[in-house]
């Protein structure tokens, strides 16, 4: 449960002597703290087949339109930004159960609309419980997954997201013929419910965050009653003088007539042993979006009318590629602790750059909707199996445990800016250069992210924290004290 210590140097995997029985308790908490994930990909997806009905019952025009899907974009800036302060603050727990309360509002607002502006503040409050859940879910997974099976559990968060985009397309369908929209929105309330009630009656608190806060006791027995009281006493020994040791580090980065330089929020992620980790971690959160994956997923639907379906066609087929999006995530979850992160990182990048690139050649040629359907599967294929669930597995393992709350929360503000800016501009530029011309210009951003990442990007499946910023600091020729026990 305190990820990344191990029982003796060279070795990882601080909980390996987790009995079967802890393992599935562990997999357990870490499925329903990923009901924020479902609920990021439900409220983000849902909106693509209910957007075909708003736009006639309030006849909004292309702005509006655009305005409804990526108003809940904004909300999620703000919503990721404040997420860290909250979660250090009162804990993970309680920030999750938070959360959830937060989703439920902004259900209900946007449920109740009666016009564009009340369904436009419903949407903006459901952005800010989005935001939040997309930097809190990966830091909670972190501090309670043994290393063994980080990758796996991190990897868990863009598996609930992928089914929440599938279950929203699904029940875009099964509303369809009715243009019940309000009833398409009103399905989030049911897992927010349960995310509040898991963090009320089932969810323990992060070992780390206990330790980082004086209660020891509560945090030992948390872990010995998952392996044993020796285990718990030498896990939490070392939990504290790694804690001591990055609060000492903090202290002598801190610049002497600057009293602030080091106190929390931003600026604790920009001591020099820590920037390597926030330029790598804010680069993937550009390019995680920036590749062009939302453009499909919130408007596959109107992507695929343009190829001359009608409305419930278009939502019909948007379900295969949500299928896809969460059959291909499956498969990153059974490679992610095999394969590694920057492998897998790589091969989707150079694959999302040629599929996007063929599929803008479909609109510019004028191709037929079977092929242009099919690069479109194949891109999220791609994305899907690689850098969708491996950004996540990575935001939860490149910071330090000192700052992987601040630095989640800044890297995941701005995945949601860049959806944003992405998502707002798709339609006017796709409209000024072309739809094809479009998806190109995404192609070009595969192709530099992915000699970004083969030059910036260490592996780090297996490693604790002080290898992974060795690996970090080597490959940006930075000294440091610590070196990694592997090839970088």
């Amino acid at each position: 449960m305190v990820q990344g210590f191990s029982r003796e140097p060279g070795t990882h995997g601080p909980l390996a002597e987790v009995a079967p029985e802890g393992r599935r308790k562990i997999t357990r908490w870490a499925a329903a703290i990923a009901l924020g994930g479902f609920l990021f990909g439900f409220d983000t997806g849902v909106v693509s087949g209910a957007l075909l009905y708003i736009k006639q019952d309030f006849d909004l025009n292309s702005f509006e339109q655009g305005s409804v899907v990526s108003v809940l974009l904004i909300g999620a800036v703000v919503g990721a930004t404040s997420a860290g302060r909250i979660s250090e603050k009162f804990g993970r727990r309680r920030a999750l159960g938070t959360i959830g309360v937060v989703f439920i509002i902004g259900t209900a607002i946007a449920c109740a609309a009666n016009g564009y502006l009340v369904l436009m503040a419903g949407r903006v409050i459901l952005g800010l419980a989005v935001g939040a859940a997309s930097a809190t879910v990966p830091v909670y997974l972190s501090e309670i997954s043994p290393t063994k099976i980080r990758g796996r559990l991190l990897t868990m968060n863009q598996l609930m997201i992928t089914v929440g985009i599938l279950v929203a397309y699904l029940v875009n369908l099964a509303f369809s013929s009715s243009g019940m929209w309000r009833a398409m929105f009103a399905v989030g309330a049911v897992p927010a419910a349960l995310m509040v009630a898991a963090s009320l009656w089932f969810l323990p608190e992060s070992p780390q965050w206990l330790i980082s806060h004086g209660q020891v006791d509560r945090a030992r027995r948390g872990i010995a009653a998952l392996t044993d009281e020796a285990t718990a006493d030498e896990l939490i020994a070392r939990a504290r003088r790694r804690i001591e040791a990055e609060r000492a580090k903090e202290q002598g980065d801190k610049d002497p007539h600057d009293s602030g330089a080091a106190d929390g929020g931003i600026k604790r992620l920009l001591v020099p042993d820590v920037r390597p980790a926030l330029v790598v971690g804010l680069t993937l959160a550009a390019v995680q979006q920036c590749g062009g994956i939302n453009t499909i997923i919130y408007y596959a639907p109107t992507i695929i009318q343009q190829t001359g379906l009608n409305a419930s066609n278009s939502i019909f087929y948007s379900v295969f590629i949500g299928a896809i999006n969460l059959l291909m995530t499956l498969v990153a979850i059974r490679l992610v602790d095999r394969a590694g992160r920057r492998i897998m990182v790589l091969v989707s990048l150079a694959l999302m750059a040629v599929s996007i690139f063929l599929l803008g050649l479909a609109f510019v040629v004028g191709m037929n909707s079977v092929l242009t359907l099919l690069f479109m599967v194949i891109y999220i294929a791609a994305y899907a199996g690689g850098l969708g669930p491996v950004f996540w597995t990575l935001l939860g393992e490149i910071f330090p445990p000192s700052v992987r709350a601040e630095g989640s929360s800044v890297a995941t503000a701005v995945n949601w800016v860049a959806n944003f800016a992405v998502s707002l501009a798709f339609l006017p530029l796709a409209a000024a250069i072309g739809q094809g011309e479009t998806f190109w210009i995404f192609a070009g951003i595969c192709v530099l992210a992915f000699f970004f990442v083969s030059r910036y990007l260490p592996e780090t499946r297996g490693r604790d924290p002080e290898q992974i910023e060795a690996a970090l600091q080597s490959r940006f020729g930075h000294p440091s004290g610590r070196q990694p026990t592997k090839a970088v």
